[in-house]
């Protein structure tokens, strides 16, 4: 038996289960029943007819157009219980959950845009009485810049170093950080504390509190699609990926002493001269992480704005072992036109320089998100050069958290 929510009891029922759920529920269209139940008398049963007829209602109407893609459906039965709730396009189900008692059901999911979905439903009254409902309704289009997508670094199955942050990159920026912060997760076994930090409204960044432990399994969770990033651009797509933490390589460089000793897992199993940058192209002290790594590749000074054909100009064909360290353009690299200067003077234009020998045998081991130490010099490295996270204590660096 269904109740029609056009009649004056139909319409204090479903007020009445707003009410209780704090929902303004839309009640589905049911067949009219204004027949009221007889009246019982003391010590007497209820029959079929005096069983109070079942109400079904949900948060989308019938044939409905232009629904937000951040709706998260809801249904919810009164005089008796859902046992079944489907919303789906295609063979394709959103994933909800079903209340104990049956009263409610909620999508664990939110709505992809310009989709049809259906909503079907089914409910029994409290003599078992069984009711399906069916509607379908459509969602909102989105164009792509409507939308922002995260990339995130490292990639699904990477091994990376210790230093490595988790990076988020969005292509279109995202005004309500707060709400899309909630719904991003770093988890990791072993488990380690950490936060996001907020490089700008299109760089997120979450490291641990200290340098991750070797071996450590890390699992990303960003739940962002169809969620409202403010000024009406919406997550496009959710993102899950793991990674793993291989063993801790440190590299320490001292540019006063031009050199660099390699530390694998604590112990020191090199050292070596090198050569940084001269004066003018000072090197950063500071903790870098290697964010690339290439074999061979093309370097020039135009890149970094030095004028081609001016004193300091360059442009090197084939610089092999190349290790990018900051954005701004430092490498660790062979280079072998300055081999007489290693372990003895800083010539370079800030890239850290040595043999090509020394450089191979080092690119052969390291990955990215090892970590560069360097001392030495009056030029501090910045957090957002590069992934410069771990130059800020994790009591600073967690206030760049939208949640504080």
């Amino acid at each position: 038996m269904t109740l029609s929510l056009s009649s004056p009891r139909g319409r204090t029922a479903a007020a009445l289960l707003a009410a209780v759920l704090g929902l303004s529920l839309v009640a589905c269209d049911a067949a009219e029943d204004d027949e009221a139940p007889a009246s019982v008398p003391p010590g007497g049963s209820a029959s079929a007819a005096e069983v109070a007829a079942l109400s079904l209602s949900a948060n989308v109407r019938r044939g409905a157009r232009e629904v937000p893609v951040d709706r998260i459906v809801e249904v919810a039965a009164e005089h008796g219980r859902l046992r079944s709730v489907r919303l789906g396009t295609g063979e394709r189900a959103l994933l909800g959950e079903l209340s104990g008692d049956g009263a409610t059901w909620r999508a664990a999911e939110r709505l992809e845009p310009a989709t049809t979905y259906t909503l079907r439903v089914v409910g029994t009254d409290a003599a078992g009485e069984r009711t399906v409902q069916t509607r379908s309704f459509r969602t909102r289009a989105l164009s792509l810049d409507e939308q922002t997508f995260a990339s995130v670094a490292p990639l699904a199955g990477e091994t990376v170093g210790v230093g490595m942050p988790v990076v988020v990159t969005f292509d279109i920026a995202v005004q309500d950080r707060a709400t899309f912060e909630r719904h991003m997760h770093v988890t990791s076994t072993p488990r380690q504390a950490g936060s996001w930090h907020w490089i700008s409204s299109t760089e997120a960044r979450w490291r641990p509190r200290e340098y991750w432990r070797p071996g450590t399994r890390v699992k990303v969770d960003l739940d962002l699609n169809s969620l409202p990033a403010g000024a009406g651009i919406y997550g496009q797509e959710s993102r899950r990926l793991g990674f793993e933490v291989g063993d801790a390589h440190i590299y320490r460089v001292d540019a006063a002493a031009h050199r660099m000793q390699v530390f694998n897992n604590g112990d020191l199993v090199n050292s070596f001269p090198i050569t940084t940058g001269k004066e003018g192209f000072t090197t950063r002290s500071g903790i870098k992480v290697i964010m690339e790594k290439s074999e061979s590749r093309r370097m020039s000074s135009e890149t970094v704005g030095i004028a081609a054909g001016s004193a300091d100009s360059y442009d090197i064909d084939n610089v092999q072992w190349a290790m990018r360290l900051t954005t701004s353009g430092e490498f660790i690299h062979a280079a072998p036109w300055s081999v007489g200067s290693q372990g003895v003077a800083n010539v370079s234009h800030g890239c850290t320089g040595m043999s090509t020998a020394d450089a191979a045998w080092l690119y052969a081991q390291s990955q990215r998100g090892d970590v560069v130490e360097y001392v030495g010099t009056d030029r501090p490295m910045t957090l957002e050069n590069g992934w410069g996270d771990w130059n800020a204590p994790f009591r600073e660096y967690r206030t760049g958290s939208a949640l504080g």
